[in-house]
C-alpha cells in the first residue's frame, strides 16, 4: 500500500478531519481544521469528500516523501513556501509525489495554518467517529499525538496527479484579515453599549499566546456592567469571551465544551479561517452583522466549493545555475539583417 511518510515535522502539525461532532455534552471537543475553507479547498482539489483527514501544517513546517507508490497530493498553504526537491513550488499547488521526492512546506511572510491532502483516504482508525486530533486530551490522529518524523501514513485507493505540477486558483482565499465579522452575543447585555462599540472598534493586537485552543487579544481592556461570571454553558468556535481583565479571548478548534465568562460576540463561521490566519502581534477590529448576513455569508462559501478548483500550468523562474550555463541563450542574436 503506498504511503506517505514524514520526514520532518516541526510543532502543532496533526491529522483533521471535519471534526469529531455531537460528543460536546460529554465534554469532548470537536477539534478539526483551524481554517475550515482552506481545509475543505486542498480536499476538494484533491478529489476527496471536503471533510476528509488531511494533514495541518502549522509555521513548524512539514517535510514527506511517498513510499511504495506515487501519490497525488493537493497542498493549499496561502503564506508558506514550498519546494519539491528544492524548486519552488507554489503556496497552492496539486502535485505527483514520486517514491525519492521530497516535498518541503516552510513557514513564510504570511500565514499560520495550511492543509495537505491526499487524493485517497488516510488508512488511520477513527477515535468516536473521528480522525481529527486533539492533542489535550490525547483522542484522534495518531495514538491522539502531533506528527513526527519518521510517522508513516498508509493511503488507500491512493490516486497519483495528472503529472507536472499545477497551480490552484483559488481567489476566495484573498481574505483581508483586519476586519473580523462578528454576531453580537449571547451575554452581550453584560456590556453597556459604549464598551460593545469600543469592542468593536479596536483595534485589537493578537498575543503570540495563542494556539488551537484560543487566540488571546491584547489592547485597552474592557469593562463588565453585570460582573464576569456566569453560570457556565456551552461554546462554538468562535465564541469571544470577556473574562475579569477585559482583554477578549476567541475560542477556536481546540476549545473546551463550556464556558464561565461573558460571551460578548461570536465570530461568524466563514470568517473563523481568517482569524486563524492572523499571526502573532497584528492587529485587528470587528464588524458586526445579522445573522442573516452571516447564513449569507456561510452560503457562498459553499457555492465556491460546489465546483471544482481550477488548474494552471506551474511557470518555472527558479532555474539553477548550472541549468543555465549548460544552454544556447545567444544563439539566436543576429545583426538585425534577414
Amino acid at each position: 500500500m503506498a504511503a506517505l511518510v514524514v520526514e520532518a515535522a516541526g510543532p502543532g502539525i496533526t491529522l483533521q478531519d471535519g471534526g469529531r461532532h455531537g460528543y460536546l455534552r460529554y465534554g469532548i471537543t470537536a477539534a478539526g481544521p483551524m481554517d475550515p475553507l482552506i481545509y475543505a479547498t486542498a480536499n476538494r482539489a484533491a478529489g476527496n469528500p471536503v471533510d476528509a483527514a488531511a494533514i495541518e501544517i502549522s509555521t513548524g513546517g512539514l517535510a514527506v516523501t511517498a513510499a511504495d507508490g506515487a501519490l497525488g497530493l493537493a497542498l493549499v498553504v496561502p503564506g508558506f513556501r514550498v519546494t519539491l526537491d528544492g524548486a519552488a513550488l507554489p503556496d497552492a499547488v496539486a502535485l505527483t509525489l514520486e517514491p525519492g521526492q521530497r516535498l518541503v512546506v516552510r513557514a513564510g511572510d504570511a500565514g499560520a495554518w495550511g492543509y495537505l491532502a491526499v487524493s485517497g483516504r488516510l488508512d488511520v482508525a477513527p477515535v468516536l467517529g473521528s480522525v481529527a486530533t486533539h492533542t489535550r486530551s490525547g483522542l484522534g490522529g495518531l495514538d491522539g499525538r502531533a506528527l513526527a518524523a519518521g510517522d508513516r501514513l498508509p493511503i488507500r485507493e491512493a490516486r497519483p496527479g495528472d503529472g507536472s505540477p499545477q497551480r490552484l486558483v483559488t481567489p476566495w482565499l484573498d481574505r483581508d484579515p483586519r476586519e473580523i465579522r462578528v454576531v453580537l452575543g449571547l451575554q452581550d447585555d453584560y456590556f453597556a453599549a459604549d464598551q460593545i462599540e469600543a469592542f468593536l472598534a479596536g483595534p485589537w493586537t493578537v498575543s503570540p499566546r495563542g494556539d488551537r485552543m484560543a487566540c488571546f487579544l491584547d489592547g485597552t481592556p474592557l469593562t463588565h456592567a453585570k460582573g464576569h461570571d456566569i453560570v457556565s454553558d456551552g461554546v462554538a468556535m468562535g465564541a469571544i469571551q470577556v473574562p475579569g481583565n477585559g482583554l477578549p479571548i476567541i475560542l477556536m478548534a481546540d476549545r473546551q465544551s463550556t464556558g464561565g465568562y461573558p460571551k460578548i460576540a461570536t465570530v461568524i463561521g466563514p470568517d473563523l479561517g481568517r482569524l486563524a490566519q492572523i499571526r502573532g502581534g497584528a492587529r485587528l477590529s470587528f464588524r458586526r452583522v445579522s445573522v442573516a448576513e452571516a447564513v449569507a455569508a456561510r452560503r457562498a462559501e459553499r457555492d465556491v466549493l460546489a465546483e471544482p478548483v481550477r488548474r494552471e500550468p506551474v511557470v518555472r523562474t527558479d532555474f539553477a545555475s548550472d541549468f543555465l550555463l549548460g544552454l544556447n541563450l545567444v544563439g539566436g542574436v543576429t545583426d538585425g539583417r534577414p
